[in-house]
């Protein structure tokens, strides 16, 4: 009755990302802005939650390290989506993250975790959804620069998941905890990279609906996405609520075409249904 409302309400909400960036991109705002109040903006919600429910802020010197590390992938994972999005469709860049099931497989393959047969063939299934998808038709090209930015965002985001599964050191911290400290390095970062490219924050932001927007970002894909992630996984389990991801793309692709009119292609079309059924299969034929 909890677990799989959230793991739909995770899914929905990390795919409007592109209903609140693109507005926001479209009136000048600059990446690294957006970006930082995305996150600023998040780490003073999630501090004020560890501050209320009398959570401890306090980390061991090695525990810094690994979420120091964990902060710089978070970040370059958001920094690659948003990029895409100069070159690429908004649901099409996203749907290329929601591979990152995948790309982990891959990277345990390097980690002496052969995968079973049934992920060796989503994996394949994976790729050829991939081309399909990037193909673009007759009238609209798709270009490989926005593909790849959205397949290094997924890439990142793989190894983001890896090392919190793989690392003792930050088993005792708890996800609200690690998500604070990932995403208060994600502040850090792009405010040193305003500053030094002397970027104007002003820009973009003149009026409120931007503020909503900038909101509306820190609140839904981030805070209320990871906090449904997290229950859903403790309720039901980190396979559903992996498979409950698909409506992230799903969302993704609604919130393009109907609000942004973004094109919809068949072979976007095609592409999308083949790459979901593959991840789906793989995060249900193997508890691994």
């Amino acid at each position: 009755m909890i677990g799989y409302p959230a793991g739909i309400i995770t899914g929905v909400t990390y795919g409007l990302n592109p209903l609140f960036a693109m507005p926001l991109m479209a009136d000048g705002a600059s990446i690294e802005t957006i970006l930082f109040f995305r996150y600023g903006l998040s780490v003073l919600l999630l501090g004020l939650f560890i501050w209320i429910t009398k959570q401890t802020f306090s980390i061991t010197l090695k525990q810094m390290g690994i979420l120091l590390i964990l902060g710089v992938l978070y970040t370059c994972s958001s920094l690659f989506l948003f990029e895409a999005y100069k070159y690429i469709a908004s649901g099409l860049a996203t749907t290329l993250i929601f591979l990152y099931p995948v790309v982990v497989a891959l990277i345990m393959v390097f980690l002496r975790v052969v995968p079973s047969w049934p992920v060796w063939l989503s994996i394949v299934a994976t790729f050829v959804g991939v081309v399909v998808m990037t193909r673009g038709s007759g009238t609209e090209a798709i270009n490989p620069i926005g593909v790849w930015l959205s397949l290094g965002s997924a890439l990142v985001y793989a190894m983001f998941i890896v090392i919190i599964n793989k690392s003792k050191t930050i088993s005792s911290v708890s996800s609200t905890l690690l998500t604070f400290y990932s995403l208060m390095v994600g502040s850090v970062v792009f405010m040193t990279k305003i500053l030094v490219a002397g970027i104007d924050m002003s820009v973009g932001l003149d009026h409120g609906m931007a503020w909503l927007n900038l909101v509306g970002l820190a609140i839904f894909p981030t805070i209320v996405s990871t906090a449904s992630l997290a229950l859903a996984t403790r309720n039901i389990g980190a396979t559903k609520a992996s498979v409950l991801g698909v409506f992230e793309p799903i969302t993704a692709i609604l919130v393009g075409t109907l609000f942004l009119g973004e094109a919809l292609t068949t072979n976007i079309v095609a592409g999308i249904v083949i790459s979901i059924v593959a991840v789906t299969f793989m995060i249900v034929s193997t508890k691994r």
